[in-house]
């Protein structure tokens, strides 16, 4: 399937997809704050894979969900293909969503009584500019999942899992792709199947941002940005 890139604004194309600038994000709890993010700003690339990295707690979670536009920091923008996610309705920031930026959560994104391939179907439909070509069965095969797309959720394997993650987060072909922790349970082949389909993204001139523990991970990425305490401390 072709990345949409060529859709993005002027200039965009071989440049920052995706842009933030100084994020901050806290959060109360009685009298106390605790900040998730410090003045996080960094530019994603197109054609481009940024690993994430960072001790547990450390905010990387809470940064690529501000990316995403799923939740809203309390300071700072976020900026997708030349247009501004942060500061939007909840329904602006949906809508910018499902038609520029895949999002694979830890927690996953399938829905458990849907099958394999009506979960990528539901995907599809959730975004009406989408120009991508591909049937629910070709992305299953895209992913390696061909006979698997009639499975329910519960009967998968984890790496199998992972897969039919990310054939949902790429179900609209987004020139944007953030997940979290993709690889955290699978064995080592399908932690490489999964990054063979990530490094596919980039080879298509996608954006791929990866929040990850994994060495291996680190090692496919083009950069390596490390997060500790909200900040950005290397990359």
């Amino acid at each position: 399937m072709a990345h949409r890139l060529t859709e993005l604004p002027v200039g965009m194309n071989g440049g920052a997809a995706l842009t933030a600038r100084e994020l901050y994000r806290f959060y109360h709890a009685g009298d106390d704050e605790t900040f998730a993010l410090r003045g996080v700003s960094l530019d994603i690339g197109a054609g481009e894979m940024v690993a994430i990295m960072g001790p547990s707690g450390s905010g990387k979670s809470t940064l690529l969900s501000c990316l995403a536009g799923l939740d809203e920091p309390d300071g700072g923008s976020v900026t997708v293909a030349g247009k501004r996610m942060t500061r939007r309705p909840e329904a602006t920031r949906a809508a910018l969503r499902a038609r520029w930026i895949g999002v694979l959560l830890q927690s996953g994104n399938l829905i458990e009584h849907l099958t394999v391939a009506q979960n990528i179907a539901f995907a599809r439909s959730l975004s009406a500019g989408s120009s991508s070509t591909g049937s629910p069965s070709q992305i299953l095969a895209s992913v390696g999942l061909a006979e698997r797309g009639s499975a329910q959720p519960s009967t998968l394997s984890g790496g199998e899992a992972a897969r039919a993650g990310i054939g949902v987060a790429i179900a609209n072909d987004p020139p944007i792709l953030l997940a979290d922790e993709p690889t955290a349970e699978v064995d080592a082949e399908n932690e490489r199947i999964v990054l063979e389909l990530l490094r596919a993204r980039v080879a298509g001139g996608g954006a791929v941002l990866v929040v990850t523990h994994s060495s291996r991970v680190a090692d496919a990425a083009d950069r390596v940005i490390v997060i500790d305490d909200g900040r950005i401390v290397d990359g």
